[in-house]
């Protein structure tokens, strides 16, 4: 079947029972056993339930792994990654993540003993010369990058890391399966916020690993049940929910972006706009022929600085002034005293997160009135 397809039937069946066209809620936290040890596939919640396994295939299909992990949240799914990782491991990491990330790696895990060096992801000598230093046990990619924008070549980046012996992790909430699938490019493991375009409907938190290599993902399944930042099964069916139209949003989404990005682009008090779907996006021919679609993330910097962006903000009508992304609502955010404010600002703005910097997560309306928003905007600076 073909990908649009997927999104409405893989892992989700008709219920054998019932008929039903829709995976059932299954609210219980514990199983009959036939006898001690004896089960028809499930135990107790934290370890498996129907309505996650639903979840947990689908994404495997749709991303095309060997096997799917959902979480409570995109950091538990995180989290439960550098589990994996011994005490002294060394990470080579991107030097633009979600603000999320770096906070767990620099403000908690380094005291375990986590090696982290941040190199710029665009640059394949830069990955090289981090990977041949000393030995890696994980490449973490984010491409696109939150906030900037940046993209990283997934199949150049995959054949470093296979000369390094390295695994490969790759972040793909800002692209979604519908525009990227890192484990065809040669990655082990991708990641999800499945809060964000999965879901799609700015209701649930949660998160995934998608894992290709079976002892792989039987290491991993084996920390998902043991750490226990599992979902619950509401939260599941309505991902599932979210998926079935994922194609249709992010084209919305895409179409959105594409026309905020341009109309934005040259506009009086506008530093520079970052969209993948700019002929002036240093990776723009990449994402042409990396991804199925620019996606719907737009960063732009403010000449005026912190100032101009909160007036900027202030002055947005249809765009929500927010935290998170990908929901069918736009929304508006200021990276450097909102989703990256655990970066020190040295390093925030050596990586260029500027306090002038706003992210922009372009919804499904009409993309005329998002356009006609943000001039607006502009105009009032």
């Amino acid at each position: 079947m073909r990908f649009d397809t997927r999104l409405i039937h893989a892992g989700q069946p008709p219920d054998p029972l019932t008929g039903a066209v829709n995976v059932p809620v299954y609210l219980s936290s514990t199983f009959e056993q036939t006898a001690p040890n004896k089960d028809r596939g499930f135990v107790y919640g934290r370890t498996g339930n129907p309505t996650r396994a639903a979840l947990e295939a689908a994404l495997a299909d749709l991303e095309g792994g060997d096997r799917g992990l959902a979480f409570s949240s995109g950091l538990g799914a995180f989290a439960t990654l550098l589990e994996m990782l011994p005490s002294g491991s060394r990470v080579v990491a991107g030097d633009d993540l979600y603000g999320g990330s770096y906070r767990l790696f620099e403000h908690h895990r380094r005291q375990f003993g986590l090696s982290v060096e941040y190199v710029d992801t665009t640059n394949p000598e830069a990955i090289w010369s981090a990977l041949r230093a000393a030995k890696t046990r994980l490449l973490y990619l984010e491409t696109p990058t939150n906030p900037l924008l940046k993209l990283c070549d997934l199949s150049e980046a995959v054949r470093l890391a296979r000369a390094a012996k390295t695994l490969v992790a790759v972040d793909n909430t800002f692209a979604s399966p519908a525009l990227q699938r890192p484990l065809e490019h040669g990655a082990h493991i991708v990641l999800h916020s499945t809060t964000k375009y999965l879901g799609g409907h700015s209701d649930i938190i949660g998160g995934a690993l998608v894992v290709r290599g079976r002892p792989l993902a039987e290491r991993l399944a084996w920390l998902q049940n043991a750490v226990g930042a599992v979902p619950s099964p509401f939260d599941c069916f309505l991902v599932l929910r979210g998926i079935k139209t994922l194609s249709l949003r992010m084209r919305a989404h895409g179409k959105s972006a594409q026309a905020v990005a341009q109309s934005l682009e040259g506009a009086r008090g506008v530093r520079r706009v970052l969209y993948p779907g700019l002929k002036s996006h240093p990776q723009h021919a990449l994402a042409r022929r990396q991804m199925d679609g620019f996606g719907g993330m737009v960063s732009l910097e403010l000449k005026g600085g912190a100032p101009a962006a909160r007036r900027f903000l202030k002055r947005l009508r249809v765009f929500t002034l927010a935290e998170s992304l990908g929901g069918v609502e736009s929304l508006a955010e200021h990276p450097a005293s909102m989703t990256h404010s655990s970066v020190p600002r040295a390093e925030r703005e050596k990586r260029g997160v500027s306090d002038g910097l706003v992210r922009l997560s372009c919804g499904i309306e009409d993309p005329e009135d998002l356009v006609e928003d943000v001039r607006a905007a502009i105009r009032g600076l």
